[in-house]
């Protein structure tokens, strides 16, 4: 499978072999002012000069990670979507990203919040042969994220009764450049609820990764597996 950058309303990078940082967030989680302000940051970022030393794919992956941290702060602070907040819908979505841990993916960090959550995997090489000519069609980042998303989607709208659409359309996503990039990201997935302002300390917060940390065998940068949540 050949490196490929998609674009629909958001980039999408698949890179064989990589790790990638996904946030998926609820159907109208970002209120209108939020959409409004992150819209307008996108153009100005857009009319900027790239920095000299700075290649264009370069100063591209740079705007796509400074506008994804303009509206995850929306969805931190101001978000016009909380159902996640309920444990029963949140334990729905830890559970789907642990169910294939170690079949299909490693599993390096998670954390759902009330409006959206944060991941960091990395697909298995053994499951990514198996899929033979679909990893062209639908790679197998968009593959993972599909079935997590119809999964949960299905299972979240029956808890609450209700009906219509329950993740935003499309997740952002990027790759992970080298282990540097790699700790950041754990550090950055695992902080979100105290810089959210959710807990005092990252491990307080039951939805996480970080709280499977303070356990024998689970350490920083390792694959989580179901059995360290029993």
């Amino acid at each position: 499978m050949k490196a490929l950058v998609r674009n629909r309303h958001l980039p999408h990078w698949d890179v064989p072999g990589a790790t990638y940082f996904v946030t998926s967030c609820l159907a109208g989680s970002i209120p209108a002012k939020g959409l409004l302000d992150v819209a307008n940051y996108r153009r100005e970022l857009e009319r900027r000069q790239p920095p000299a030393d700075t290649t264009p794919a370069d100063w591209d992956y740079q705007r796509a990670k400074l506008t994804f941290g303009r509206t995850d702060h929306w969805l931190d602070t101001e978000p016009a979507a909380r159902h996640l907040a309920d444990p029963r819908l949140a334990q729905v979505v830890v559970d789907s990203m642990l169910h294939f841990a170690g079949e299909r993916y490693e599993l390096l960090a998670y954390v759902v919040m009330p409006s959206h959550f944060h991941w960091v995997f990395r697909p298995l090489d053994a499951w990514v042969d198996s899929l033979g000519p679909d990893a062209v069609r639908r790679p197998p980042r968009q593959q993972i994220m599909h079935s997590l998303k119809t999964y949960t989607a299905w299972n979240c709208n029956q808890l609450l009764t209700r009906h219509g659409a329950f993740w935003q359309d499309e997740s952002f996503d990027h790759c992970v450049r080298d282990e540097k990039e790699l700790g950041r990201s754990i550090w950055y997935v695992e902080r979100n609820p105290v810089k959210a302002g959710l807990v005092a300390e990252a491990d307080e917060w039951e939805f996480s990764s970080s709280r499977l940390r303070t356990r024998p065998g689970v350490r920083c940068g390792e694959p989580i597996r179901k059995g360290h949540l029993v």
